[in-house]
C-alpha cells in the first residue's frame, strides 16, 4: 500500500493554520512529493475554530476529502483542546503536537492518547513573542512538526517561507520567523 502522510491542523481563524498547511504542502511539492493542502471552516470569521489539512506522498494522491484519520495533528491554539476533539480519528500510532508550555506528560493526562499515540509540546507562543514580538505561532509549529515527522527538510521549508513572505513582512519579522522555526525544531518535546 502506498504511504500518505496526512496532517490535520487545528487553529482559529486568523492564526495561520491555513497558511501553515499551504506552506508545508508547497515545500513538499518542491521536494518532489505529491501534495494536497486545503482548509475547512464554516462561516469565515476571526477567532472561529478551523481545520486545515495537508497530505504528502511519494505517489499520486487520489483521495479528495478532509483528513479524517490523520497520522499527525498540530494544535496551534491550545484553547481548542477544551472546545474540539483534537484527537478525533488520530491513527493508532499517530502523534499530536500542541502549542503549550505544559509538558507532554501533563498534556497527555488531558488528551488521553490511545496506546501507541504520542503527545509532543512546544511553547510556540513564547518563541513567537521572543522572535517576532507577536503571538503568531503557525511558523514555529511547522518547525516542531518537521522535527517530529521529518516529512520535509527544514532548509527547504525555510526557503519556502522566505520566498513566500519576502516583501510582505519586514526583514526583521521575516528573520524572526526563520529563527522561530529553528527554535521550535530544537525545543519540541
Amino acid at each position: 500500500m502506498k504511504k500518505i502522510t496526512e496532517i490535520r491542523f487545528h487553529g482559529r481563524g486568523g492564526q495561520g493554520a491555513k497558511t501553515a498547511s499551504m506552506l508545508l504542502g508547497e515545500a513538499a511539492l518542491e521536494s518532489g512529493k505529491y501534495i494536497q493542502a486545503f482548509p475547512e471552516y464554516g462561516p469565515e470569521r476571526t477567532g472561529a475554530p478551523i481545520k486545515a489539512y495537508t497530505r504528502i506522498s511519494d505517489h499520486e494522491i487520489r483521495k479528495h476529502s478532509g483528513v479524517t484519520d490523520p497520522g499527525v495533528v498540530v494544535v496551534i491554539d491550545p484553547t481548542l483542546i477544551e472546545a474540539v476533539d483534537v484527537m478525533e480519528g488520530l491513527a493508532p500510532d499517530g502523534q499530536v503536537i500542541v502549542n503549550t508550555e505544559a509538558s507532554p506528560e501533563k498534556l497527555a493526562s488531558r488528551l488521553s492518547p490511545a496506546n501507541g499515540q504520542k503527545v509532543h509540546t512546544v511553547d510556540a507562543t513564547k518563541i513567537a513573542l521572543e522572535t517576532i514580538k507577536r503571538p503568531i505561532t503557525n511558523v514555529p509549529m511547522l518547525g516542531a512538526l518537521l522535527k517530529i515527522t521529518g516529512v520535509v527538510d527544514l532548509e527547504i521549508l525555510k526557503e519556502k517561507i522566505k520566498n513566500h513572505f519576502e516583501g510582505k513582512l519586514s526583514p526583521d519579522v521575516l528573520e524572526g520567523n526563520l529563527t522561530g522555526i529553528e527554535r521550535a525544531y530544537k525545543e519540541v518535546k
